[in-house]
């Protein structure tokens, strides 16, 4: 007998609550509730066919029959991942603590100053080991760090560089496979041109504008590149790494050989493989692009009272400010990542560092001494981790022999295999490895001791004392729970995010991520190691494809972003294989997320902006005149549903059809999907593909701005065109752009998702869908007598989410929207989304998550508010100095002898 099942535990009304919610709406049922406010012509008639609820213990029993599939072999492929030892006091206290993965992005830095802190740390760390003075707060993965560098340093070409049409982009032939195939995707578009080859012969010719090199290079040779780089700069040409983190503790930087950019993921400074992510890619350069460096960077400035304070000083969702002017769609990081990376450093320090990396390259220089004596070549002379071998016509008999015992290497081309190793290796796996190649050449094996060549770095590497003071688990458990209590994340109260959907990702959905048997496995393993990850995936892809209402789903992209860029290449390698390459106008309505014209640019595409009515939505005659205008080059319109403004556009379908008439294809961005599942679909409303935020929807926490995951469904015209890779098939029938780094993305957190449909079951996704619009509207109806809404529908509700109108209060009192969003603080609460999509507003969204309890605690807050606001209206207070204008009130201000307000 169960007690309750999940959706009764991750829905926030009990019945008694929905009943008083429903009087005070003044409906008699949540039916009532939904037929007035989503249009019924795109009702569904049925319940997405999922399977149906699973109690939380059945499905942990399920989930661990399912990763007993997985095979955990030894693995020294490489490529940019590896095994790693994550801390425990890191494990239990940041990746399976609520206070570090269900924060918010911190926007709001005074109740963010943990975690920028903790990205300080990340951001110091990177620069230091780089030798770069300018790093960001971290990026998606290496490979599309890689893409990032490339166009920023497109973008940035000089006058005469762009006069002369310097458009060429050489890329080192010994780069990873999966970076090289996303530099491709993201070249094109853009019209650079790549050029591959070796280094040593590369021509330095005037057509060029940057390259990139590996550093060490796939089969882990280095080289001193001092001299390519002065070249490079002689002839105008600026230089980018893609640098492996643990050989830096060891090598010269490439910031000491003056590179302009280092970019590289941190994935084996303690973060697990989890078949591909999530991981923080790290992104330095110098200060001449530090405004044009994608993503954020955290800054130090001071607070009020002049004390020392950490704040977002480049939050540069540029694509939000430029939007068709962007250079970039990142609009997030890899958050809960780079702070474990980072705590890496700190708990290890320079000593530590130095003592893992040289004991790594200690085993390559005896792993490499011992198979020359063995009777093999080993081509590279200077290396870190990485031996190649020169194994000729046993390459294939070293694969078999190798599986056999349970180890995955790295098979090249030209009968190469290498072996990289990593932390976790031991003088033991060595013989075993060796073991392997010297039965595959019938001799006897030999081990001997080699002697390292290694020219170390001579620059010291993480000086500042907090890399130098937690080395103690009581030391470093303290520091983190320091750093924690600063901030504000969902285990303390509600974050009412409008367009953010802040939901319970619930424990156990997210407890099996820290199991071995899911957390262990690299990304490029044969797919029959990992058999428990392809039948979670293909189902998770099946559930999406219902709910949708698509034909197939594509699970690589790492973040919201990438699934609109990934969506919008599926459209345009649909477009040209049909022989319609001029198709390259993008409608976009006024309200779109700032994400969308980005994307659309960075596909190559011209961005035209369509009107919204003074109601928020879509203006249909406007909609047809611009698709009249451009139905020669119409490639597709972007359209978020229910709409930005929080409302179900009665005209959706409507607007569909046009743009399919006018030969363009719809594109339905999926931010507020959580206003959709059970009860329509994008399929259902004509879109022709649609991004999901499993990051919002799906219930993926937010992990203090990242990790993300943005998977796209396509209609079966564009299912061809979805995501391949170059390393891992993704479907024999796949022949579309490679988006992210690994096959499925971040594929470890794929089970949150998996186990938020299976434990919910068909009813409970569609129930989850209607407390999302049922607490939106109970808000809505407490809080319009206080403050305007916005837009409403036309039975005069709203959808999962409503816009709170401030704009008058500047007049009226003085008093801002932000002014609000700081004062929230003082009451416990992370504010709603400030100023999008409308300057002056508030966008409120509480998700079916939060219990009436908990919206009248946020909603009596904002009525308090609104009462303070109403006594600086009628003259009761200084609009200059008053509660809204000098909130936060911080503790140490409340506790302090020192009150200078006029008030209490």
């Amino acid at each position: 007998m169960s007690y309750h099942s999940f959706a009764d535990r991750h829905i926030g009304p009990d019945p008694s609550e929905t009943s008083e919610m429903l009087q005070l709406i003044g409906l008699s049922s949540v039916d009532d509730l939904i037929a007035k406010v989503i249009p019924a012509d795109i009702r569904l008639k049925s319940i997405p066919d999922v399977p149906d609820a699973q109690e939380e213990h059945v499905y942990l029993r399920d989930l661990r029959n399912a990763a007993a599939k997985n095979k955990i072999f030894r693995t020294y492929i490489g490529l940019g991942y590896y095994n790693t030892r994550v801390p425990g006091v890191i494990q239990r206290n940041i990746l399976e603590n609520p206070g570090w993965y269900t924060a918010y992005t911190p926007y709001q830095a005074e109740i963010a100053q943990g975690r920028m802190e903790a990205l300080l740390n990340f951001q110091t760390m990177v620069s230091d080991l780089t030798g770069l003075p300018v790093a960001n707060a971290s990026l998606l993965d290496e490979a599309t760090a890689a893409a990032e560098a490339m166009s920023m340093l497109f973008h940035t070409r000089s006058k005469e560089a762009i006069k002369n049409n310097c458009v060429k982009f050489f890329v080192a032939s010994d780069i990873y496979p999966q970076t090289k195939a996303i530099l491709e995707t993201r070249s094109e578009p853009l019209g650079i041109e790549l050029v591959t080859g070796n280094p040593s012969s590369f021509n330095f010719s005037s057509d060029f504008y940057g390259a990139i090199l590996q550093y060490p290079g796939i089969g882990g040779a280095i080289y001193n590149y001092a001299d390519f780089v002065k070249k490079c700069h002689d002839n105008n040409i600026r230089v980018v790494f893609a640098a492996d983190i643990m050989s830096l503790v060891l090598l010269t930087p490439p910031g000491e050989w003056d590179a302009d950019v280092v970019v590289g993921s941190t994935q084996r400074f303690g973060v697990p493989l989890g078949y591909g992510g999530p991981h923080a890619a790290f992104f330095a350069t110098k200060e001449d692009y530090k405004r044009d460096i994608p993503g954020r960077i955290i800054g130090v400035s001071v607070d009020a009272a002049g004390m020392p304070a950490l704040r977002m000083a480049l939050q540069t969702r540029e694509q939000h400010i430029k939007r068709d002017k962007a250079t970039s769609n990142i609009c997030t990081a890899q958050v809960l990542l780079a702070v474990m990376a980072g705590m890496y450093s700190v708990y290890h320090g320079p000593k530590g560092l130095k003592a893992i990396a040289m004991q790594i390259h200690l085993h390559a220089v005896n792993l490499a001494a011992s198979l020359k004596k063995t009777g093999f070549e080993i081509p590279n002379n200077d290396f870190f981790d990485t031996v190649s071998v020169k194994a000729n016509d046993l390459h294939d008999k070293i694969r078999v022999l190798a599986l056999e015992k349970s180890i995955n290497f790295n098979y090249l081309d030209n009968g190469i295999v290498s072996v990289a190793l990593d932390e976790t290796t031991t003088a033991e796996d060595v013989i075993d490895i060796v073991a392997v190649f010297a039965k595959a050449k019938g001799k006897e094996m030999f081990m001997v001791d080699g002697k390292s060549t290694l020219v170390h770095r001579t620059s010291a590497i993480l000086t500042h004392p907090v890399f130098n003071s937690h080395h103690s688990e009581t030391a470093m458990l303290r520091y983190i729970k320091k750093l924690e209590n600063r901030d504000l994340a969902l285990n303390h109260s509600m974050i009412a995010l409008g367009s953010c959907t802040m939901k319970l990702n619930a424990t156990s959905e997210m407890m099996p991520l820290s199991w071995p048997l899911w957390s262990s496995i690299h990304p490029f393993v044969p797919l029959d190691q990992a058999a428990g990850y392809q039948q979670i995936i293909k189902e998770l892809e099946d559930y999406l494809c219902k709910i949708t209402g698509f034909d197939a789903v594509s699970l690589q992209p790492n973040s919201g972003a990438q699934g609109e860029y990934a969506g919008l290449m599926a459209i345009r390698g649909y477009l040209h294989a049909k022989g319609e390459a001029h198709r390259n106008v993008v409608l976009i309505p006024q309200s779109a997320h700032g994400t969308n014209p980005a994307s659309a640019v960075m596909a190559g595409w011209k961005v035209v902006v369509v009107k919204c009515d003074e109601n928020g939505n879509v203006d249909i005659t406007d909609l047809k005149s611009k698709s009249d205008i451009y139905k020669d080059t119409l490639a597709c319109i972007m359209i978020t549903y229910p709409s930005t403004h929080g409302v179900y556009e009665e005209g959706i379908r409507e607007i569909t059809k046009i743009i399919h008439e006018h030969g363009g294809q719809v594109y339905m961005d999926g931010a507020n999907m959580n206003a959709q599942v059970g009860l329509t679909s994008p399929g259902m409303i004509g879109a022709d593909v649609c991004h999901l935020n499993l990051h919002k929807t799906f219930a993926i926490p937010h992990g203090g701005g990242g990790p993300g995951m943005g998977p796209i469904g396509v209609a079966a015209h564009l299912a061809p065109y979805l995501s391949s890779h170059p390393v891992i098939s993704t479907g024999s029938d796949r022949k579309g752009d490679v988006i992210s780094a690994a096959p499925w993305g971040s594929a470890s957190i794929l089970l949150i998702s998996y186990g938020y449909i299976r434990m919910l079951g068909k009813e409970g996704i569609k129930k989850s869908t209607e407390y999302a619009i049922l607490n939106a509207n109970y808000m809505m109806k407490r809080l319009e007598n206080h403050y305007p809404i916005l837009y409403k529908g036309k039975n005069g509700f709203c959808a999962h989410e409503m816009i709170l109108d401030c704009r008058a209060f500047k007049q009226s009192a003085g008093i801002e929207a932000t002014d609000i969003a700081k004062r929230l603080m003082d009451y416990g609460f992370h504010a709603p989304t400030v100023a999008f999509p409308v300057a002056g507003t508030l966008m409120v969204e509480p998700t079916e998550s939060e219990s009436k309890g908990e919206l009248d605690r946020f909603c009596d807050a904002m009525i308090s508010i609104r009462e303070e606001i109403k006594a600086l209206e009628e003259g009761r207070g200084n609009k200059e100095s008053n509660v809204l204008v000098n909130a936060p009130h911080t503790a140490a201000e409340v506790c302090g002898d020192n009150w200078s307000y006029s008030y209490t």
